[in-house]
């Protein structure tokens, strides 16, 4: 798999290759187009996944996880989101929820995180629109019961974090749910046109047992709660927002899809005659649309990447992190995803009707990507109000 041929100055790009998933990613790759079409991630890329320890890579030391630093991750997804956008949609999932839940259990629960992580297993968070469980306490055991909606990777993990409502509670509740019991079932709903293997689905919780001392409170404007020095965490690096980790580890994705979906049209036109038989290559049009693409591709890379490399000095150097710099960090992600969105949209302009005609990649990935400016945590709407609410001297309201 080709993939970005061209550079401005290789010395300069803020990226990386993948080292964890690189001998992964003709696997990856190859099954992509059947798993878009049946919905689901090929079971041996899946196992292949487990096998490696990119599954690691969010984890500290502490509880046998690799430490890798922001940008090493993002490398990663990047380079999984062009070979396979729903693959790496499941694998972003698990990295950026696995930091939140490491934040929420805290040492308390080290042992527990270091089960998950050295035996290489998944997690997921569905805690989307509609879902409502509600626990039950009864001395050592809470019982569980409800849906939760938006389980990216459900049907692929081991573990979900749940989030739900108990009587005695003042804010709401947090424990993990082992998948593989019989009172969980996942329910297929994923229809979406994009990241169609995502497995994005809801999960029932029937008298769902857990002990109830892996029962957290869940306060609302829990990235806060971690910025107080006082507060016990597994290690420095989850201090950090596991919402804003997320959403620039998206904008890392979406260089990713909207440069291999650059190169590949731009590769494909080269011998192409449109027309009354002029030379592609020859239109100035094209050559005005190919050079903005890549100036945006190019601003998209720089913009993530320098939030990402700020966020990795801060951990390094035992900074907590302020309120401005969770919105550093989603606004770079949030506009990296917008910039390439304008590349996908002039790429789809360079290829025309003959480009679409053909098959190739390019729809699967043009629908793919669909999914990552809608996603509410990076989402233009949300992020942009909240940033133009701090900058006017008003509180952010968005609890997450």
């Amino acid at each position: 798999m080709s993939v970005d041929t061209y550079s401005p100055s290789a010395q300069g790009r803020t990226w990386g290759p993948a080292r964890y998933t690189a001998p992964l990613l003709d696997a990856i790759a190859a099954q992509a187009a059947t798993a878009d079409a049946t919905r689901s991630v090929d079971p041996q890329v899946i196992a292949a996944l487990k096998a490696n320890d990119v599954m690691r890579l969010s984890g500290s030391p502490e509880i046998g996880g690799l430490n890798a630093t922001i940008v090493a991750i993002a490398d990663e997804l990047r380079a999984v989101a062009q070979a396979c956008t729903s693959t790496a949609w499941c694998l972003w999932n698990h990295l950026c929820t696995f930091h939140h839940f490491a934040g929420l259990l805290g040492p308390d629960h080290a042992d527990f995180l270091r089960r998950i992580v050295s035996g290489h297993e998944w997690v997921c968070f569905p805690a989307g629109a509609s879902t409502q469980i509600k626990g039950e306490t009864a001395g050592d055991t809470t019982h569980l019961s409800g849906v939760a909606a938006f389980g990216s990777g459900a049907r692929y993990a081991e573990w979900a974090g749940v989030a739900f409502e108990q009587d005695g509670w003042d804010t709401p509740c947090f424990t993990m749910a082992d998948l593989r019991q019989p009172s969980v079932r996942i329910e297929p709903t994923w229809e979406a046109m994009s990241v169609r293997a995502s497995a994005t689905d809801h999960i029932h919780y029937e008298n769902h047992a857990v002990a109830s001392a892996t029962v957290v409170p869940l306060e609302p404007f829990f990235r806060v709660g971690f910025r107080d020095p006082a507060k016990p965490v597994v290690h420095p690096r989850y201090r950090e927002d596991w919402v804003a980790i997320s959403v620039v580890w998206l904008g890392a994705m979406a260089t990713g899809v909207a440069a291999i979906s650059l190169e590949e049209c731009a590769a494909g036109i080269r011998d192409r005659i449109a027309i009354y038989g002029t030379r592609m290559v020859e239109r100035p049009t094209i050559h005005v649309n190919l050079g903005r693409a890549r100036a945006l591709l190019d601003a998209a890379h720089d913009t993530v990447y320098a939030a990402m490399h700020e966020t990795d000095a801060r951990i390094a150097a035992g900074v907590i992190p302020s309120e401005a710099d969770y919105f550093r960090q989603t606004t770079a992600g949030m506009q990296a995803v917008q910039l390439c969105d304008e590349v996908m949209k002039l790429t789809l302009r360079v290829l025309g009707g003959n480009g679409l005609r053909e098959g190739t990649d390019f729809e699967r990935r043009y629908r793919d990507f669909q999914a990552m400016p809608l996603h509410i945590n990076g989402h233009v709407d949300r992020i942009s109000e909240q940033t133009g609410r701090v900058m006017l001297g008003l509180d952010a309201q968005n609890p997450f």
